[in-house]
């Protein structure tokens, strides 16, 4: 299958992390605006303000971009949903992904295209028929194997299933991220124990901690053992994307909204280059074995295929937070940028660098850039290292302002 056949659609929860993407090979972002997506508590959201830029950025750069609006909706939200609707109506946002019924409703009534969230738990061709007569994209549950998966897609064509576009409706699937120890998502764990709902993107992942279990009888307590038992390894499908492609899915998304642009830009990258490999028959074993160690270095709690070989459990973490190999530390922020010379300076506020650092820079321009520093030049002449208050100057083609950040990396210690 022809690599153009099928979309790459990466996480945007940050401009830097959006300018990651487009670098990085996306055809196409999805992102959220407020408190009414997923990851409306894990990351800072963009505002309704920013939706005209994102959509201006998707333009130049000829990649879509969706807006994420698929929490539950309540009778309070309704006036904020319509004046998000409005600008996504204006600014031209390729479509809306949604699961409520009002947000579908809306989207019918003033012709904004319409892409069926996961949080729908779509999981057979009768629910893929029946959100066709609102959708032309539906993202299948997590939870399905590549089997179910494979049918699903063969029936679209089979009874020539069409979306409100009239083209034949198109099959979403994730391929690499965080799962949920719920079906997609539909968890009420954070809402009973801190009152914040993961239906309203406010999870606290309680399912990330270590638990114990005690018999009620007894009282005896048992730890279960080098394993968080409802935490689940992340989903990775890079050793079996030709399976997928072969199911006759049409998008392929990346999960991370709340991840950094680090993480965006290595993911969609991978995903970016297994597709070419695909698509020129040069996807083998060591380059799958490449890639698996290149995603390992970003934020990760150990991989798996998922549901999609048929296990009927999940595979769980053994440790809390990130298995990354690699930990990006901290260091400082752009202070100026040189345009004539093409120099970037840097203020360093915490910890220090030496020559021969990993350096890796984050911003709204860039995306994600990572160098190793050569020479450093600390406050104007060459030193050997630079500490808390010094300013560094990098050669660098892209304007580097005050928002953009300068990290080290360093090997992680459980890498």
């Amino acid at each position: 299958m022809k690599k153009n056949n099928i979309e790459l659609l990466s996480p945007a929860g940050s401009f830097d992390s959006l300018q990651a993407a487009i670098n990085a090979g996306a055809d196409a972002v999805y992102f959220g605006v407020e408190q009414l997506n997923m990851r409306a508590k894990s990351v800072n959201s963009f505002g309704v303000d920013d939706i005209a830029r994102v959509a201006d950025i998707a333009r130049v750069n000829n990649i879509k971009a969706y807006l994420t609006l698929n929490t539950i909706i309540y009778g309070h939200d309704l006036q904020l949903l319509r004046s998000i609707l409005t600008e996504v109506k204006k600014h031209g946002i390729d479509a809306v992904i949604a699961s409520d019924f009002a947000v579908i409703e809306q989207c019918s009534q003033m012709g904004i295209p319409l892409h069926i969230s996961t949080q729908a738990n779509v999981s057979n061709i009768e629910a893929v028929q029946f959100f066709s007569r609102f959708a032309d994209v539906i993202v299948l549950a997590r939870e399905l194997t590549l089997k179910q998966v494979h049918d699903i897609c063969n029936e679209v064509r089979r009874k020539g299933i069409k979306g409100v576009s009239g083209d034949l409706v198109k099959i979403e699937v994730f391929i690499h991220g965080a799962l949920c120890m719920a079906v997609s998502g539909k968890c009420y764990m954070s809402l009973h124990t801190q009152n914040a709902s993961a239906n309203r993107g406010a999870c606290t992942q309680n399912c990330r901690r270590p638990y114990l279990v005690k018999d009620a009888e007894t009282q005896e307590e048992l730890l279960i053992d080098n394993e968080y038992i409802m935490s689940p390894k992340d989903l990775c499908t890079i050793g079996v994307l030709d399976q997928i492609i072969r199911c006759g899915v049409d998008v392929l998304k990346i999960e991370g909204r709340s991840k950094g642009a680090d993480y965006v830009h290595v993911t969609t990258q991978c995903y970016r280059e297994a597709l070419d490999a695909l698509e020129s028959g040069n996807y083998t074993a060591d380059k799958i074995e490449a890639w698996l160690r290149r995603l390992s270095t970003v934020y990760n709690r150990g991989f798996w295929e998922g549901y999609y070989l048929g296990h009927k459990l999940g595979e769980w973490t053994s440790q809390p937070g990130s298995a990354a190999t690699e930990k990006k530390i901290y260091v400082g922020k752009g202070s100026n940028y040189y345009p004539k010379t093409g120099i970037a300076e840097f203020t360093v506020e915490t910890g220090s660098i030496k020559p021969g650092d990993t350096l890796m820079i984050t911003g709204p321009l860039c995306g994600m850039v990572k160098e190793k520093a050569q020479k450093l030049v600390i406050n104007g002449r060459v030193g050997t290292e630079a500490v808390k208050g010094d300013k560094i100057t990098i050669p660098f083609g892209i304007k580097v302002g005050r928002q953009d950040k300068l990290y080290k990396i360093v090997e992680a210690a459980n890498g």
